[in-house]
C-alpha cells in the first residue's frame, strides 16, 4: 500500500481494534495451562444445521452464558445477517479482486450473535450484531471483538485451506478462531488474559466445534507442543516485533499475518511473513493498522 493508512482501510481496520483501557489485577496474565474444558454435554448446534431461536438460547445456556435477546429481535438479526454478508462480499471483491468462497461460507455458517458477549461485565450484547456500519465491541478485561470486515479481510489474507493447521494469539471473543475451523483442519488459539481465556473456552462445544483447541498463556511463545508448527499463524493484537518463537513454529510455505506497532499509538503496520521451502522468511507490509496491544514477554526490553 502507497498510504499505510488509506481512509477506507481506517475505516475497516478501526474494527478490529479500539482504545479500551485493560482490566483489573484479575486480568494478568497466567502461566501456560490448559482454559477449563466446555461441559460434557450434547453440542445444541453443529454447522450446517438449523439454527433458531431456541437453539440459541440452549447453546448460550450451554456455554454458561445468559440470554436476554427477545425472540422477535433474533429475527431481526437474521435478516440483517443477509446485508451484511453482501457486504463482506464487496468489500473482499474491492480489496482483493474476489471473494473466497471458503471465507464467505464460514460467515455464513457462524451464528455472530452468539460471541456478542461482555465477559467482565456477564452481559451480553448480540441486538447489536450485524451493525450496518461495522466497528468493535468491548468484551471486557481490555478485548475486543473486531468488526466483521476487518475479520474476513485478515481471514482471507491468511489463504486458509482445509487441511491446515492454524494458531491464533490473542483468542478474545472465540469468532477468529471458529472462522478459521470452518475452513482448515485444526485451529489453536492462546489467550494470555486468564478469565477471559477460560470463560471463552466454553463456547466452541455448544456450536459442535471440536476442532478448535484453546490455552491460557503467553502468545509469544506459541504453542510449541504442536509437532510439525503451524501453515498459518494469525496475531489479532498489535506486537512491538515479531516473536522468533512463532516464526520457528512456521511451517515452510506457511504465512504469518501479524500487526506491528506501538501500543495505543498510529503507524502500526500488518505485515505478512512468509518461510520459503528452505525455511528462508520473507516479509512485507500490507496495510496500515490499529489493533489493542499485545502483553506478556514481548513487552519486555530486547536485550
Amino acid at each position: 500500500m502507497t498510504s499505510l493508512f488509506p481512509c477506507r482501510s481506517v475505516r475497516a481496520f478501526a474494527v478490529l481494534c479500539c482504545l479500551l483501557a485493560f482490566g483489573n489485577a484479575e486480568a494478568k496474565a497466567a502461566s501456560v495451562a490448559f482454559a477449563a474444558p466446555a461441559p460434557t454435554t450434547q453440542p445444541a448446534w453443529a454447522p450446517g444445521a438449523a439454527w433458531d431461536f431456541k437453539t440459541f438460547q440452549t447453546a448460550m445456556h450451554q456455554s454458561g452464558r445468559e440470554v436476554t435477546l427477545p425472540e422477535k429481535d433474533f429475527a431481526e438479526l437474521q435478516s440483517r445477517k443477509v446485508m451484511a454478508m453482501d457486504t463482506i462480499e464487496r468489500y473482499l471483491k474491492r480489496r482483493f479482486g474476489k471473494a473466497d468462497k471458503n471465507v464467505l461460507r464460514a460467515f455464513r455458517e457462524l451464528p455472530r450473535e452468539y460471541y456478542h458477549y461482555d465477559y467482565q461485565r456477564r452481559k451480553p450484547f448480540a441486538s447489536n450484531c450485524y451493525e450496518p456500519a461495522p466497528k468493535p465491541w468491548a468484551i471486557g478485561y481490555g478485548s475486543a471483538l473486531s468488526d466483521y470486515l476487518g475479520q474476513a479481510y485478515m481471514t482471507q489474507l491468511a489463504k486458509p485451506r482445509p487441511g491446515d493447521t492454524v494458531l491464533e494469539v490473542g483468542t478474545g471473543s472465540g469468532f477468529q478462531s471458529s472462522l478459521l475451523s470452518r475452513i482448515v483442519k485444526e485451529v489453536y488459539s492462546v489467550e494470555i488474559i486468564k478469565p477471559l481465556g477460560s470463560e471463552v473456552a466454553k463456547i466452541y462445544k455448544p456450536l459442535g466445534l471440536e476442532n478448535v483447541h484453546t490455552r491460557v498463556g503467553d502468545g509469544y511463545f506459541g504453542w510449541p507442543e504442536v509437532k510439525g508448527g503451524f501453515d498459518i499463524i494469525m496475531v489479532t493484537c498489535a506486537a512491538r516485533y515479531v516473536s522468533p518463537e512463532l516464526l520457528k513454529q512456521l511451517k515452510p510455505e506457511g504465512r504469518l499475518i501479524v500487526p506491528i506497532g506501538q501500543p495505543f499509538k498510529k503507524g502500526q503496520v500488518l505485515y505478512v511473513f512468509t518461510k520459503d521451502k528452505t525455511g528462508k522468511v520473507h516479509s512485507r507490509k500490507d496495510m496500515g493498522v490499529f489493533f489493542i496491544p499485545m502483553t506478556g514477554k514481548i513487552m519486555e526490553s530486547k536485550s
